[in-house]
C-alpha cells in the first residue's frame, strides 16, 4: 500500500469513512459493554462496616485511628486500548479481495475509533521478529488518524515473527491494567508445532485483559486442485514447488494446518485470552459482534 503522500491521505480517509461508521453504529455500545469497568481505581478510606471485606481493610490508617478502616474502589472512568499489530512479511498474503494487512488496518481502526467514542487511550505496538515501532496511548481523532496512516505505510525492517518480544516490551512498557488486542496471523511455531509465545502470553494475560485476533486467507487453509504451483515463504523467501493436483498432498496440507490451528488455540486457551479467527474473505463486523457479545 505503498504510495506518494496524496495517495497515502485519500487511504486513510477512505478507511476513515468506512471504520469510524462501523463504530458508531455497531461497536460503540459493545465495546462500553464488553470493556468498561473492568479495572477498579482507588476512591476513598471509610469506616469499616459489618459485612464489608476484610480483605479490602486498610492496616494504615486502621492503626493510626485505631477503628478498622477500608479502601473503596470505583470503576474506571476511562481506560487504555493497546493494538499488538504484526507486521510480519507474511501478512501481505490474500486472495480474496483484500489481503491480511488490509483486514489488520480495518480492524485496528475499528478498535481505535470504538475506543474514542467512549474517550480512552489507544496505543500501539508494531512487531515482526522484533519491536519495530511504539506509538504510545493518546487520545484524540488526529492520534487515530496517525495510527492508521502508519498502519498503511509502516515498512518494517524485518519480515519474521516473534509474538513474544512483542508480549515482553508490552508488559514492561504499559504498567496499568489495560485492554489489548493482539491482531496477527500466530504463525509463530516452531519444528516440534508448539506455538513459541507461551510463557510470554501467560505473563502478559496475568497482568493485562488481551484478544487475540487471527487472521488468515482461505487459500492457508486448504488449497484447491490447480496443478503444480509455486509456494514463497513471505518471511523466510524459501520456495518449494507444491502439486495440487495430488489428494494426498492436498489432505497433508490441511492436516498441517489444522494442527498449527490447534497449536495456536491451546496457548490463547491456556493463558485465558478470548479470540476469535477471521478470514480475508470473512464479515468482520459479524465476528467482532460475535466477540463483544461473548464477554
Amino acid at each position: 500500500m505503498e504510495g506518494n503522500s496524496s495517495d497515502i491521505l485519500k487511504q486513510v480517509r477512505k478507511i476513515e469513512i468506512k471504520t469510524r461508521g462501523l463504530s458508531n453504529e455497531i461497536f460503540a455500545g459493545k465495546y462500553h459493554t464488553s470493556f468498561k469497568g473492568r479495572g477498579m481505581a482507588f476512591s476513598e478510606v471509610r469506616e469499616y462496616r459489618i459485612g464489608d471485606d476484610v480483605r479490602d481493610i486498610d492496616w494504615n490508617v486502621t492503626a493510626r485511628s485505631r477503628t478498622p478502616h477500608i479502601k473503596t474502589y470505583e470503576e474506571e472512568r476511562e481506560l487504555t486500548l493497546m493494538l499488538l499489530i504484526d507486521v510480519s512479511g507474511s501478512r501481505l498474503f490474500g486472495t480474496a479481495d483484500k489481503t491480511k494487512k488490509n483486514l489488520i488496518t480495518e480492524l485496528a481502526a475499528v478498535l481505535a475509533f470504538s475506543a474514542a467514542s467512549n474517550n480512552d487511550m489507544i496505543g500501539c505496538i508494531f512487531f515482526s521478529d522484533k519491536v519495530e515501532k511504539f506509538i504510545p496511548p493518546k487520545k484524540g481523532k488526529k492520534h487515530i488518524l496517525l495510527i492508521i496512516r502508519e498502519l498503511i505505510e509502516f515498512v518494517p525492517q524485518s519480515n519474521g515473527t516473534n509474538i513474544s518480544e512483542a508480549l515482553r516490551y508490552f508488559t514492561n512498557i504499559i504498567k496499568k491494567h489495560c485492554t489489548a488486542f493482539l491482531i496477527s496471523d500466530f504463525m509463530d511455531t516452531g519444528k516440534d508445532g508448539k506455538a513459541n509465545f507461551s510463557d510470554a502470553l501467560s505473563i502478559a494475560s496475568g497482568k493485562h485483559d488481551i484478544i487475540g485476533i487471527r487472521v488468515y486467507d482461505q487459500r492457508e487453509k486448504e488449497i484447491p486442485d490447480v496443478g503444480i504451483i509455486e509456494f514463497t515463504d513471505a518471511e523466510s523467501g524459501e520456495k518449494v514447488w507444491f502439486d495440487s493436483s495430488s489428494k494426498r498432498a492436498r489432505t497433508i496440507y490441511s492436516r498441517n494446518w489444522e494442527k498449527y490451528e490447534e497449536a495456536v488455540n491451546t496457548v490463547l486457551k491456556k493463558s485465558r485470552v478470548d479470540n476469535i479467527p477471521i478470514s480475508t474473505d470473512d464479515d468482520y463486523v459479524a465476528q467482532l459482534i460475535k466477540l463483544f457479545s461473548c464477554r
